[in-house]
């Protein structure tokens, strides 16, 4: 990036919260890698220009979507963030169906029924994770989903196996994924209360690691506790490279949006930092972007490069990695053609399934929203 662009970047304002209802801008280079790939790595790096095709809609009239989670036959569980709903896609035709609703979601600004993810031994287990908010926290419960019964039925009671995640009506998180290790992650926002992001004591403004049933998983940084990084404003996108490596998407205030490559124990820098600070002792972002041009929520990885969707900005971000760093740019595709975008989640034929999320509160629907859409890329 040009040291005029980024002069250009450091005067953009205006918090990048969920929903920001500023239309967005035309696509531009203002996200930029934070230092330029460098030596020290033997990976091949991903080419710095790719593609992404809209190839079909795979379900469209969805409410307020926000976790998707893949069975292992392809079909999808979609969270329904206001309504507190799942219901199942078919992958083939897009017909849904009503799993259940989770009881105690209580709806309201950034908060509701958000992350899902399926257990690793979901063909046996048969569970389903749920990240949500309650009228006094923000949680995680499992439920055993049988859709054998009837519809609107299979998901069973909620056995809740962490609690007192701190919420509000903004920057609640909300993504939950199992990583390559087993254990289960899940991003979380500080709520408002920008302290809680350095306070190692609170779930606030963290990247958690816990075992399936919750416990602190074995290796994190502290043995009795599930605060795997710290210093967070709000993680919403969550996902795994090729070598295991874990990324995360995260919500500036007033100037940088951040990709970060998550270590365990690092401190991330919210509210002391925003953005690439150089700062000793805080972890600086592989790649930002100005706030109205992202606020980035779900990520995904494929094809050698992070895919980050954003929600004022309108636009899938391609991030191609050389090891852990960024190989070039940010490359912006869609910008503007479907609105908000909410979840990506690489699809099972090397592709990847796209969420909007225009209606939210803060989009402007379109007929057929909100959709899913299926993407080639490259």
């Amino acid at each position: 990036m040009t040291a005029a662009l980024a002069s250009a970047a450091l005067l953009a304002t205006g918090c990048s919260s969920d929903g920001d209802p500023a239309p967005p801008p035309p696509a531009s280079a203002s996200a930029s890698p934070s230092a330029p790939a460098s030596g020290g790595t033997e990976e091949p790096s991903a080419p710095a220009k790719g593609t992404a095709e809209v190839t079909g809609t795979v379900a469209t009239g969805l409410s307020t979507p926000w976790g998707v989670a893949v069975l292992p036959e392809g079909d999808l569980l979609v969270a329904s963030r206001d309504t507190g709903r799942v219901v199942r896609v078919a992958a083939g035709s897009g017909r849904t169906t009503q799993a259940g609703t989770v009881p105690g979601v209580s709806p309201g600004g950034e908060g509701g029924l958000l992350g899902l993810a399926v257990s690793r031994d979901f063909a046996t287990d048969h569970l389903v994770y749920a990240y949500f908010t309650t009228a006094s926290d923000n949680r995680i419960a499992r439920m055993l989903y049988d859709p054998a019964k009837p519809a609107g039925e299979q998901l069973g009671a909620p056995d809740t196996i962490l609690r007192g995640i701190p919420h509000g009506a903004i920057h609640n998180g909300g993504r939950i994924a199992f990583g390559p290790d087993g254990m289960l992650y899940a991003g979380t926002g500080e709520s408002g209360d920008r302290g809680l992001a350095q306070d190692k004591k609170s779930l606030g403004g963290k990247i958690l690691r816990m075992t399936p049933d919750g416990r602190p998983a074995h290796g994190n940084p502290e043995a009795d506790s599930v605060v795997y990084s710290y210093g967070h404003r709000n993680v919403q996108g969550l996902a795994w490279d090729s070598r295991g490596r874990l990324w995360a998407s995260e919500f500036g205030q007033d100037t940088w949006d951040e990709l970060n490559l998550i270590e365990p124990g690092k401190n991330y820098g919210w509210p002391v930092v925003e953005g690439l600070a150089r700062r000793e002792g805080y972890v600086d972002p592989v790649a930002q972007w100005r706030t109205d041009d992202a606020s980035p929520s779900g990520i995904a990885y494929a094809d050698g490069s992070i895919w980050m969707a954003s929600l004022r900005g309108a636009r899938l971000w391609r991030i191609p990695l050389a090891g852990t760093k960024a190989a070039a740019d940010p490359q912006a595709f869609l910008a503007g053609e479907y609105g908000r975008l909410r979840t990506v989640v690489a699809g099972p034929d090397g592709g990847l399934l796209l969420t909007t999320s225009n209606t939210d509160g803060r989009g402007e629907p379109r007929k057929g929203d909100d959709r899913i859409l299926r993407l080639r890329v490259s």
